[in-house]
């Protein structure tokens, strides 16, 4: 195992952390955007109003993206296992 097929794995492991919470952040992010733009035009300025509407959008992308994401890990997972031997040298 030299440096190079380090970097190649890792580069592997994060590409696969951006592409599972890439949904979550984005949604995340475009419900607080939106959140704040309504705050801002009425001038409710309750810090708590966020949370609620930003946790039931990453709930629904779960939903919605979950099997994805779990389909990702377990042939990400699949793959480390199936070649563990070549790791291991």
């Amino acid at each position: 195992m030299d440096g190079n097929f380090v970097i190649g794995l890792a580069q592997q492991v994060i590409s696969l952390v951006v592409d599972i919470t890439g949904p979550l952040l984005i949604v995340g992010l475009v419900v607080g955007l939106i959140i704040s733009i309504f705050q801002a035009t009425t001038q409710i300025q309750e810090q708590t109003l966020t949370f609620v509407p930003k946790i039931a959008a990453i709930i629904v992308v779960l939903l919605i993206a979950g099997p994805w994401m779990l389909e990702l890990l377990q042939s990400f997972t699949a793959h480390i296992l199936g070649n563990l031997s070549s790791y291991i040298s």
